[in-house]
C-alpha cells in the first residue's frame, strides 16, 4: 500500500513565491496509483509539462478521504507521466503504486510556480498575469482594476472592480470583452491595459 505522507524527501524544495493554483485532484484513476485531475485552465499545458506539483488541502475542509489516509497532504509530489483524458488530466505519481494511495490525494489543490509556465504566443496572456492590472480608456480615464476573467467560450471577459472615485454604491463590476476590438494594448511591465470603452458602459 502506498503512503503519501512519505512522498516528500529530506531535501524538499521551498514553496515557490510565484505559486499559482492550477487544478485539483478529483480522485484515483485505475488501480496503479494514477490520479484524475481537474485543470482550471482551458489549455492545461503548464500542468502537463510540470514534473513537480505543490499541494495544499481544500479550503472548504469538506474533503472525504479514505480511512487511514495521512492527516496532511505531502507538500509536493513528483509526476512520472501525465496526459489529457477526455475533459480531465490523468497523472502517474512517483511513489504511489495503488488505488488506495491515489485516493488519499483526493481533493488536493495543485499549485505550480508561475516561472515554469510555457511562454505564451504573441497576443496571448495567462489570466494570472492580467489580474491586478489597472485598466484605462483611450482618454486615460481609469476604468478599474482586473479582479478576474470570465470564459464565455468564444472569448474571455475582463471583470473590473470600479475605481474608488467612481460612484459605485452596490459594488458593481464593469465587464469588458478581452478582444482586439476593445483592447488596444496590454503592458505587463507597466501593469496597465488600455481599452476603447466609455465610462458610461
Amino acid at each position: 500500500m502506498s503512503d503519501v505522507s512519505s512522498l516528500a524527501g529530506a531535501q524538499d524544495p521551498a514553496w515557490p513565491e510565484d505559486a499559482v493554483e492550477v487544478g485539483r485532484v478529483l480522485d484515483a484513476w485505475g488501480v496503479k496509483g494514477w490520479v484524475k485531475v481537474q485543470s482550471f485552465a482551458s489549455d492545461p499545458q503548464a500542468l502537463l509539462e510540470a514534473r513537480r506539483w505543490y499541494l495544499r488541502p481544500p479550503e472548504d475542509g469538506a474533503l472525504k478521504r479514505p480511512v487511514g489516509a495521512a492527516a496532511a497532504f505531502p507538500p509536493h509530489i513528483a509526476i512520472i507521466s501525465s496526459r489529457e483524458h477526455g475533459s480531465v488530466i490523468v497523472a502517474q505519481v512517483r511513489g504511489v503504486d495503488d488505488r488506495t494511495g491515489a485516493e488519499s490525494l483526493r481533493g488536493a489543490r495543485i499549485f505550480l510556480a508561475r516561472g515554469v509556465f510555457p511562454k505564451p504566443r504573441a497576443g496571448e496572456y495567462y489570466w494570472v498575469d492580467l489580474i491586478g492590472l489597472s485598466v484605462v480608456n483611450r482618454d486615460g480615464a481609469p476604468m478599474g482594476t482586473v479582479v478576474g476573467l470570465i470564459d464565455t467560450g468564444p472569448h474571455s471577459v475582463l471583470r473590473l472592480a470600479k475605481p474608488d472615485s467612481e460612484a459605485n454604491p452596490d459594488g458593481e463590476e464593469r465587464l469588458i470583452p478581452f478582444v482586439a476590438a476593445y483592447v488596444d494594448d496590454v503592458s505587463l511591465p507597466e501593469r496597465r491595459i488600455t481599452v476603447d470603452w466609455g465610462l458610461d458602459y
